[in-house]
């Protein structure tokens, strides 16, 4: 690879099709859904190393601690983390990559990929964009088309000008045209006449190549992100894009703006193995499942079933399935869902009829994630709550105080500093302390592991609302959570 290849990894979406498991307060592509790592981590792994500049990431700001503690854990330091004010499609995520690169690197490669995929083969999968370089260096827009082994009706299809190699080599080729998600016969017919990809929406172009496609054929979202990168701010080393230019955006996929109207188009197939991990069906046909279709997850046990997902995460429960065909089972502290697999894709729809009945659970998980680390309520009563939290090394939660809640706080592993008003004082495990109401307090872990604690409130209201906040090394306003 002679050129520096530049990856950009999209991780605003909210990953509603895997509820419960992913939710909009803690989306798929951070969870570890196919091994130890977040499928995030896997993606920046994947697209580091020899040949590959850091990664820049796109995310909402409710992510952007999460995206640097997992790139931490990986010891990768990303060249720039763009913070989306709101979810507006891929148009506008490529698109101010694309003017960010370019002030720093004119006419770079910018190779963008989903962080949510799941793409073993990671030395074929650079072995493509390797081959995908050349042509994109030219001033062509690359896409990358997977081999399709089922007649797909979930994904877009990419129509070839002539037919792979029978081993199916990475080697670039004329794109004809784009395929819109087919019906059944028509994915059958695709799959049969050895024509048709599946559309990754991976991507390699120069910053000039796609900054002139947005030119010609989508020109307002151009001068909208121009805007909105002009107008960015840095905050603790996040660009944040402006927001009153960005919320003007049309929300629009990379395709309709540019790529199915663009003429200089250029695919790459990719014969290795890749899912999106689009719905639970996905997840059970890439789990290996056994002979009898069994695939299970934590906890879980399958008697008699077959074609069959039982996914349990919690040591606390058993998730148990008898004489089950062709259904998903999911099994969360809070929320439990089962469905046929042939209605994977409906779960989408069960997530909007939650939120519509204001059901927590639709969004949110019970573990809450922060800068400093994350909380989770044991137990919630008229007038008390217990809480465990677990804080980062390093970390500090903000200088603060309570309007209508007094916390008692019981260190369990590591050692606490705590400030209440004008005192600091060094809490070890097995000792506790009382914070009153309206003190001004915080904890910080001075420590080199996770320090947990049990916080146990008393009181008449326990909003995440009930801040007044001092000091805040996240720079983050009153009323913030944490």
């Amino acid at each position: 690879m002679n050129q520096v290849i530049h990856p950009i990894l999209l991780c605003g979406g909210s990953g509603t099709r895997l509820w419960p498991l992913s939710r909009k307060s803690y989306p798929k592509q951070f969870v570890p859904l196919t091994g130890e790592e977040s499928l995030f981590q896997a993606s920046a792994r994947r697209l580091s190393g020899e040949g590959f500049a850091a990664p820049s990431i796109l995310t909402g700001a409710d992510f952007r601690f999460v995206v640097i503690e997992q790139l931490a854990a990986l010891e990768i330091a990303p060249a720039d983390i763009l913070i989306e004010p709101s979810a507006r499609n891929t148009a506008a995520a490529i698109c101010a990559a694309a003017l960010a690169l370019e002030d720093k690197s004119s006419g770079a490669l910018m190779l963008v990929a989903p962080s949510d995929h799941v793409i073993p083969d990671a030395a074929r999968f650079r072995d493509a964009v390797t081959a995908a370089a050349p042509a994109a260096a030219e001033g062509q827009l690359v896409t990358f088309g997977i081999r399709p082994d089922r007649p797909e009706t979930g994904y877009g299809w990419l129509e070839l000008t002539t037919q792979p190699d029978a081993d199916f080599s990475a080697r670039p080729q004329a794109l004809k045209s784009f395929v819109e998600k087919p019906d059944l016969a028509t994915a059958e017919s695709l799959l049969a006449g050895g024509l048709h990809l599946w559309n990754a929406g991976i991507f390699l172009f120069s910053t000039t190549a796609i900054l002139a496609a947005f030119a010609r054929h989508a020109p307002e979202t151009l001068a909208r992100v121009r805007e909105a990168h002009e107008g960015a701010e840095s905050d603790l080393g996040f660009t944040r894009l402006d927001p009153e230019a960005w919320e003007q955006l049309e929300d629009i996929s990379i395709d309709y703006a540019v790529m199915e109207r663009a003429e200089n188009l250029t695919v790459v197939p990719y014969g290795g193995a890749w899912s999106d991990l689009g719905d639970w069906q996905a997840v059970w046909r890439d789990g290996s499942p056994d002979e009898a279709g069994i695939v299970t997850a934590g906890p879980a046990t399958a008697i008699d079933c077959s074609d069959t997902l039982l996914q349990a995460t919690s040591e606390a429960q058993q998730l148990v399935g008898i004489g089950l065909k062709d259904i998903v089972a999911v099994a969360m502290p809070d929320a439990v869902m089962i469905a046929h697999k042939d209605h994977a894709q409906d779960v989408k729809r069960a997530v909007q009829t939650l939120k519509a009945q204001g059901v927590a659970q639709a969004e949110t998980l019970p573990r809450d994630y922060r800068p400093w680390g994350w909380y989770e309520s044991l137990v919630i009563g008229p007038r008390f709550q217990v809480k465990r939290i677990v804080v980062n090394p390093g970390a500090s939660l903000s200088l603060q105080s309570h309007h209508h809640r007094a916390e008692h706080w019981i260190v369990v592993e590591g050692t606490a500093k705590v400030t209440v008003d004008d005192e600091v004082k060094l809490v070890s495990e097995n000792q506790s302390v009382y914070i009153p109401l309206g003190a001004v307090h915080r904890m910080e872990n001075p420590g080199k592991l996770p320090m947990v604690l049990i916080e146990v409130q008393t009181g008449s209201y326990f909003g995440e609302d009930d801040i007044i906040r001092y000091e805040d090394i996240y720079a983050r306003g009153q009323g913030a959570k944490g």
